[in-house]
């Protein structure tokens, strides 16, 4: 393997922008650019989206939160009529009733304004540190901390910008190492590089913009750009 350049993040990052500019955002900024970038909005949008695509979630969330745009709206729904709104997506019903209890919590606790207070929303049904961290970020664009997905864990990872082996050791490793201005951009920039390039089977390292940074940790075989072949 060829002697690898030390990291340039600034670098790296803008190359990868280039790269991902013709595909679909990440859901969660997608659904901001619609108009639903409210906190609250921002985390029922994150609820539905885990362990979901985001070609499924997305359209899901569009969809209950065109009914019910506000915590009052959403808790005045019964839940099978939320369950019935996000069914695509995968375990609508426990979301939806996550949702639910998320929409009465906020009304009864914060009179409909979810503040972006990462320890409120930890206190939320349902509500975990990625969802909390991508919804602060995309809702204020000041990120409290760095959202973690199964592709900002692999790329980081297989970049050996970072050694861990679950994504919450990942965001603690990240949140350690990369300068906060990027702890926004790292998972706009990452979900759809690593689903388009930088994939989990045969990535795409013959087109790969940062390739001369990249450690390739774990990569045995790599698929060749406009063939169906390994190396």
């Amino acid at each position: 393997m060829p002697r690898k350049c030390p990291f340039d993040i600034s670098v790296m990052f803008r190359r990868i922008e280039k790269a991902v500019a013709g595909w679909p955002k990440a859901a969660m900024f997608e659904l901001a650019e619609r108009g639903f970038d409210s906190m609250f909005q921002q985390l029922v949008g994150c609820v539905i989206s885990i362990r979901t695509l985001d070609e499924v979630s997305l359209p899901c969330a569009i969809r209950l939160l065109e009914t019910a745009r506000t915590p009052k709206d959403v808790a005045k729904l019964p839940i099978e009529r939320i369950d019935q709104l996000i069914s695509p997506c995968t375990f609508h019903r426990p979301k939806a009733a996550t949702i639910h209890a998320i929409a009465v919590q906020v009304e009864k606790e914060f009179a409909g304004k979810l503040p972006a207070d990462r320890d409120a929303l930890l206190k939320l049904r349902g509500v975990g540190p990625k969802c909390a961290n991508l919804a602060i970020g995309v809702a204020t664009g000041e990120p409290l901390g760095i959202s973690v997905d199964i592709h900002v864990h692999r790329v980081t990872n297989r970049w050996g910008y970072v050694k861990t082996l679950t994504p919450e050791k990942t965001m603690l490793a990240l949140e350690a190492e990369l300068p906060k201005k990027y702890w926004l951009d790292i998972n706009r920039l990452l979900v759809p590089f690593g689903k388009h390039i930088c994939r989990g089977a045969l990535p795409k390292c013959s087109t790969c913009p940062v390739l001369e940074y990249c450690q390739q940790v774990g990569v045995k075989s790599t698929r060749e750009e406009g063939t169906e072949g390994t190396k």
